[in-house]
């Protein structure tokens, strides 16, 4: 998913609780690492050692801003594994990239919400005919749900006007100045300002479960490497099933390694892991839900990040996942 630019010194994370380097240590990259809530388990699985545990030397989380960007830093870094947006990922397999899908991460958009200012005549998202809706960016995951949610009221893309903000926080200015009617908000950032403005929808309530990020792998570390991709793969479905359990001592963690308040940290934490889209979590164990896959790719297509169909068998490799969580034969 597309948000706000990074800071140039969240472009490399190194967490506190990294592990020493050594010539088994890797680094593994995740789309928006930081800066979106997608990727706060892994902070909480190189703190708490998940990742070492299950024989996975993760010695830190390069952050990439976006799903080209993170592709790139994939394959020219010769890295093993990356947390990437499903269109982009798609796209690039169907461009050539050695690359496959080995896990399903983020399987709704719950961090996500519409929101306005406290004294708008805005109600329902009928009342978004004609008005000014924020999205971070051209083809972006927010501007294909601005899309989704106008149908959800019989509206169509053009019946308001969808405006492009840059990032999340530049929403949260536009609102303050008047430039913007709704702005398209996702946590940590609408934790970090939901006292200014009030909610007209959640994602959670109006829009079904849609596939968010998914684990990457490439082919040479998917012909050499297996053993890697299983361990980060059962390091981070440990580090969810902590954060469910543990929402306060993960927010402290996340804090720290987002750089964002612990109170906004436990606010999102809290949203998300309490949060069911038709009995879907946000943050997945790995398995896949083609369903939301397939919805997704559907609402990219609607503003133009992704075109023609699209053959699963072709494109996931489940193999590397628990046996509980393989797809049934």
């Amino acid at each position: 998913m597309k948000a706000r630019k990074l800071a140039p010194l969240a472009l490399l994370v190194l967490l506190t609780g990294a592990l020493p380097r050594g010539a088994a240590a890797e680094e593994i990259v995740v789309s928006n690492f930081a800066v979106a809530a997608n990727g706060m388990p892994y902070a909480v699985a190189v703190e708490k050692g998940f990742f070492k545990a299950e024989g996975a030397d993760v010695s830190g989380i390069l952050s990439s801003a976006g799903g080209g960007t993170t592709i790139r830093n994939l394959l020219g870094g010769k890295l093993s594994y990356g947390e990437v947006d499903l269109a982009g990922t798609v796209a690039a397999i169907q461009q050539g990239a050695d690359l496959k899908i080995i896990s399903d991460n983020v399987l709704t958009v719950a961090e996500f919400v519409w929101a306005v200012k406290p004294d708008s005549p805005i109600r329902t998202i009928k009342d978004f005919k004609g008005r000014k809706i924020g999205y971070t960016n051209p083809r972006s995951t927010s501007q294909a749900l601005d899309v989704l949610l106008l149908e959800t009221a019989g509206l169509k893309p053009e019946d308001a006007e969808l405006v492009k903000a840059g990032g999340f926080g530049e929403q949260v200015v536009a609102l303050n100045l008047g430039a913007l009617d709704v702005g398209t908000l996702a946590d940590p950032v609408w934790s970090k300002n939901k006292a200014d403005f009030r909610v007209v929808v959640r994602a959670v309530d109006a829009l079904p479960p849609l596939c968010n990020v998914v684990g990457v792998a490439t082919g040479t570390a998917i012909a050499e490497k297996g053993d890697f991709l299983r361990a980060v793969i059962r390091g981070r479905r440990k580090a969810v099933e902590f954060m469910q359990a543990n929402p306060a001592e993960s927010a402290r963690i996340i804090a720290k390694a987002y750089n964002i308040d612990e109170a906004v940290a436990l606010s999102a934490v809290t949203n998300l892991v309490s949060s069911s889209t038709g009995g879907v979590p946000y943050w997945g164990a790995g398995k896949f839900d083609i369903d939301g896959m397939n919805r997704m790719i559907r609402a990219q297509k609607l503003v133009g990040a992704f075109t023609g169909d699209v053959d699963w068998s072709k494109i996931i490799d489940a193999r590397f996942l628990p046996d509980d969580l393989k797809p049934a034969k």
